[in-house]
């Protein structure tokens, strides 16, 4: 400072920002870890767990990981598309036969999320007065990021927690309130936080309004292979692509290669024309510049190596098999409890939502020790093989009063 001058009292830089709500899955987990109870049980959190409550490695995941550690030669940058191999094998696995249209460009993301988050910023740089059309309740990480790129969002009724029915009227009703050009929100399959998808007659009369209203699908698809069956997880996906001119898919690998906190994803769209696709993949690579410059390797190497080596692949196809069992499995067995509980056999993926109130998810957690979403959005796989009675039983007793 020069000798003299004074500093002009004024706010320092920090103290103007505003304080913050927690995230309140954050603050769950954290409430849980807390909590002295042996008996407590968490699902809130969005993972896979195995019959003793624990997250393994795959057997595949492992493999692939020795094989990397192994021929690896160098750490040296690949570039704002992530690993190209990836892509390609990505693109496969979600379009199936028509991987081929050279419409459809992708590029490796950090996770789904910096999927979701990419897509939004393309929407809001191609468009920035585009809308997208998301069914309520959503995922609640659907709503900063794709906002927060400053695409406006409108909702409309998607699924009935009451009567644990989806929608569907309502659903095509708002539809078909949208312009030509206006984009709609889908969650590919394993629908977060109901467990309520569509079925395949449903997708079809979804990709016929698209394709005459000429919206543009964004899918959400991240838990491919955990509801039915890789195949079967992106039939609807398939679908609504297909008909439609322009589309976007968010894909996640964190939940069927178990490779969370590696955060590999990727993003595809789909353009109206080659030309057009590739203005798409040059506008996404000067986007995600900006923002992680180039994505992380680990998870999209391992996963490309499990993909390209047919043993390995095949042993990863059966791991996924198990994983979408036990999830049935557990949801058969909650169902078989009480009828109350019976549609949640009818659902797929990782999660369902509990017709409670948030006073009565209060209650089971100071009583029971029983964490999840105040909206009642629980983990069906969170639960051990040993605690899925007493679960059972503790919701029937808040529900009964």
């Amino acid at each position: 400072m020069v000798e003299g001058m004074r500093v002009k009292e004024a706010p320092q830089l920090f103290d103007r920002l505003e304080a913050q709500a927690s995230d309140s899955l954050l603050a769950l987990i954290a409430m849980a870890k807390a909590d002295p109870r042996p008996e407590k049980i968490d699902v809130g959190v969005g993972v896979y767990r195995d019959a003793a409550g624990g997250t393994p490695i795959l057997r595949a995941v492992k493999a692939a990981e020795q094989i990397l550690v192994e021929s690896q030669e160098t750490k040296t940058y690949l570039g704002s598309q992530g690993d190209v191999r990836f892509v390609e094998l990505m693109k496969e696995m979600v379009f199936g036969t028509d991987a081929v249209d050279d419409r459809i460009v992708g590029l490796q993301t950090p996770g789904g999320c910096g999927a979701l988050r990419l897509g939004a910023d393309l929407i809001e740089k191609a468009d920035e007065d585009a809308r997208i059309f998301v069914g309520q309740p959503t995922w609640p990480n659907h709503a900063p990021l794709i906002g927060c790129a400053g695409v406006e969002m409108v909702d409309y009724c998607y699924y009935d927690k009451a009567t644990t029915r989806i929608c569907f009227d309502q659903m095509m009703e708002a539809l078909q309130e949208a312009r030509a050009g206006e984009l709609v929100l889908l969650h590919g399959c394993c629908h977060n936080p109901t467990g309520a998808d569509l079925n395949i007659e449903q997708w079809r009369e979804v990709a016929e309004l698209v394709s005459n209203r000429g919206l543009v699908p964004f899918v959400d698809l991240a838990y491919q292979g955990l509801g039915r069956g890789l195949e079967e997880d992106a039939a609807g996906t398939r679908l609504v692509v297909e008909a439609a001119e322009q589309a976007l898919v968010a894909h996640s690998c964190d939940k069927n290669f178990g490779v969370y906190r590696e955060r590999t994803g990727s993003l595809f769209v789909k353009a109206s024309s080659r030309d057009s696709a590739e203005k798409v993949l040059a506008n996404l690579l000067q986007l995600s510049r900006t923002m992680w410059s180039m994505p992380p390797d680990h998870g999209a190497s391992v996963a490309r190596i499990v993909l390209d080596d047919p043993e390995l692949r095949a042993d990863w196809h059966s791991e996924v098999q198990e994983m979408c069992g036990r999830i049935r499995s557990l949801r058969e067995r909650l169902a078989a409890v009480d009828p109350r509980l019976a549609y949640v056999a009818d659902q797929n993926g990782m999660f369902s939502m509990l017709p409670l109130s948030k006073e009565q998810v209060v209650s089971l957690r100071e009583s029971h020790g029983i964490y999840m979403a105040d909206s009642g959005r629980f983990n069906v796989v969170g639960l051990s093989d040993e605690s899925v009675d007493g679960f059972a039983r503790a919701v029937l007793e808040v529900m009964d009063g």
